[in-house]
């Protein structure tokens, strides 16, 4: 059973004029998800406030201090990029705990998939620092909640456009939490070059592709076959959480991408056939970026068919060879390669080792 989380809370963290990451966007990703019958295919979660032991996993007790005297029914910024208003860290609250109700239930059984509808994104936060946008580190949160559950080995897969430095930063030294992105590069926050493959203790638990401005549908399915799943495969994670941002949507105002519905739908249901394959189809979708709202919706509905459709009506499992590739994306894919399986032994098996 499908478990789903959407609720106007998430409305209610109101953006100054002209912001890119307003409410609009969970209203359109609600009217998509509506239109494609989300209510007849899965059951409503409701929304709860994430546990000051969940969020001091991932966050430091200075920063959580000082955003809970700051930001709580008050407006104002925390960096260039990042506003608050009155009803924000109601929102940011129930985000974190939303994801990590989700994560934890699919873990236990009591659902099977998770999708969570929900703003402020989360992974730019780092553990003492608000950024692009985000305060709490949802994914972040959900996973160390998973881990506190008896998950052994969880991972991470952030297709948003851009870098997800605060997740990777979080799990930079631990090995039993598998964190992958593929984003454009070089691109904002800076953060996600191929040679950024995790701390002395956990080399290999941090994967990522950096795909160069202009790629579309191909580039990014020859990455996830060429280097994400193989990573997946090798971990073995009892669970998959995936940070889904839509912004590498080619008509996203904020990036540079070309990635379609259709890439979407693809990226998306490869993800579906490897946590069915390696963790009895335990995955959970949180949004993160997008911010064209057609595109917002048309990934999100991509997604929504992934996470409900029966395994032979998935989209197109055929791989992508890496020769199918644009250049650009060829070599960005082949520098990860080589970062993983430099330094004599092969750098990516040993998180998986290490998390056994």
């Amino acid at each position: 059973m499908l478990g789903y989380v959407l609720d106007d809370v998430f409305i209610h963290h109101h953006a100054p004029s002209g912001h890119p990451e307003r409410p609009a966007r969970v209203a359109a990703v609600r009217d998509a998800l509506a239109a494609a019958n989300l209510a007849g295919h899965g059951t409503h979660v409701p929304i709860r406030a994430a546990t000051d032991d969940e969020l001091g996993r991932v966050h430091g007790a200075a920063y959580l201090a000082t955003l809970a005297r700051t930001v709580p029914g008050a407006s104002g910024w925390l960096d260039g990029d990042t506003y608050y208003s009155p009803g924000t860290w109601d929102a940011a609250l129930a985000a974190a705990g939303s994801v990590a109700e989700l994560a934890t239930q699919v873990l236990a059984g009591a659902l099977t998939r998770g999708l969570a509808v929900v703003r402020p994104p989360g992974h730019h936060a780092e553990r003492d620092r608000a950024m692009g946008f985000c305060l709490i580190n949802n994914v972040a949160v959900a996973a160390a909640a998973a881990r506190a559950a008896g998950a052994a080995r969880v991972a991470i897969l952030d297709w948003d456009v851009h870098h997800g430095n605060g997740t990777q930063q979080i799990f930079w030294d631990d090995p039993t939490v598998l964190y992958q992105s593929i984003h454009q590069f070089p691109f904002y926050p800076g953060t996600g070059a191929p040679d950024e493959i995790g701390g002395a203790q956990a080399l290999g638990a941090t994967v990522n592709v950096g795909l160069p401005a202009g790629a579309g549908d191909r580039d990014y399915l020859a990455a996830f076959d060429e280097v994400l799943a193989p990573s997946l495969e090798r971990f073995r994670p009892d669970l998959i959480l995936v940070s889904a941002g839509f912004d590498a949507h080619r008509a996203d105002p904020l990036a540079s991408m070309q990635v379609s519905r259709y890439g979407f739908a693809r990226l998306a249901a490869r993800v579906r056939r490897l946590a069915d394959r390696l963790c009895a189809g335990r995955w959970v979708v949180a949004l993160e970026g997008g911010y064209d709202l057609a595109g917002l919706a048309e990934g999100a509905g991509a997604t929504l068919e992934a996470l409900i459709a029966p395994g032979d009506q998935l989209a197109s499992a055929a791989e992508v060879a890496l020769s199918d590739a644009s250049p650009g994306a060829q070599r960005a894919i082949g520098e990860t390669l080589r970062a993983l399986t430099g330094g004599g032994a092969a750098v990516a098996l040993g998180a998986a080792e290490a998390a056994r």
